[in-house]
């Protein structure tokens, strides 16, 4: 089966098995809010893993060996077993096998599971470790969501409300690399007002972030609440021209400038003892235009 589609009261959502990514999360009323694919970037809401962002020519040691590992990993050109299928819920599986083998030399299972709770859809990951050896490794979310969210509505109308204030100084990439230099935040605040010029030096990333829950909205369009937990680290990016903005919750990141240790030592990562597991969620609810 190439793809499912569920649905649970004003949702309806479709996943198909490549990478387990959603293709479409669409309300009832409110109508397409996931990007749709397109040339500036050909994907909806990929998974990041066993890493987030890139190594260092993208490739890494482990032991006396080398490895090619390309950005973000390899989980989302994978396909997917559906291990479980309902009208409303759905959870596809990925294992280690000779093909992750050569990229990737540990065991693994990584489970994601869509389901509904109410009017929020929410996606569950679940990383074990089924092998005799630490695992470790890095695990992302990467959705797209339609900007603007209405037409006619300008980029610049949207904001990002997070529930607490973001202070902090944020990160960026070097080469896609993680810069060591601390950037000013342009958060003010709870809020920070969208615009494509926030992105000239790709991904805004927030180390440590306060918030698990950020509103994205614009006066007279729906507004999304997306939240999480698990994850760590929050990545914000869209690409130049492309009608999107992804809100990326993250456990790890690019590889910093400075490192070239082994890859067991690569900052950011889980390390998950034998038959251990850890999960994360992501969430969204889709609200009407003040709601």
């Amino acid at each position: 089966m190439e793809q499912h589609r569920i649905n649970a009261g004003p949702l309806t959502v479709t996943i198909k098995a490549s990478g387990a990514e959603p293709t479409s999360i669409a309300h009832a009323t409110a109508g397409e809010v996931l990007w749709q694919a397109g040339p500036a970037w050909p994907r909806h809401a990929p998974v990041l893993f066993p890493i987030v962002g890139a190594l260092a020519h993208d490739e890494y040691r482990h032991g006396a060996r080398s490895f090619k590992l390309g950005r973000h990993g390899f989980a989302r050109d994978l396909d997917f077993a559906w291990t479980d299928v309902a009208s409303d819920a759905c959870t596809l599986t990925l294992v280690d096998d000779d093909r992750t083998f050569a990229l990737f030399p540990f065991r693994f299972r990584l489970d994601i599971r869509y389901s509904f709770a109410a009017d929020t859809l929410a996606v569950a990951h679940t990383v074990h470790n089924p092998g005799i050896e630490t695992l470790p490794a890095s695990l992302g979310a990467h959705p797209a969501f339609r900007w603007p969210l209405a037409d006619g509505v300008p980029k610049e109308a949207h904001v990002l409300t997070f529930a607490h204030e973001e202070p902090e100084p944020i990160r960026r990439l070097a080469g896609a690399l993680l810069d060591p230099t601390p950037f000013p935040t342009p958060i003010r605040g709870r809020e920070l007002t969208l615009d494509p010029s926030l992105f000239d030096a790709d991904a805004i990333i927030l180390a440590r972030p306060r918030s698990t829950s950020v509103t994205y909205s614009a006066s007279g369009t729906p507004r999304l609440h997306f939240s999480w937990t698990g994850f760590e680290q929050l990545g914000l990016w869209s690409n130049l021209g492309g009608d999107f903005v992804c809100i990326e919750p993250w456990y790890g990141y690019a590889s910093p400038v400075e490192f070239d240790g082994d890859f067991a030592e690569k900052p950011g990562l889980m390390h998950l003892p034998p038959g251990a597991s850890m999960d994360f969620e992501w969430r969204v609810r889709i609200a009407e235009p003040g709601g």
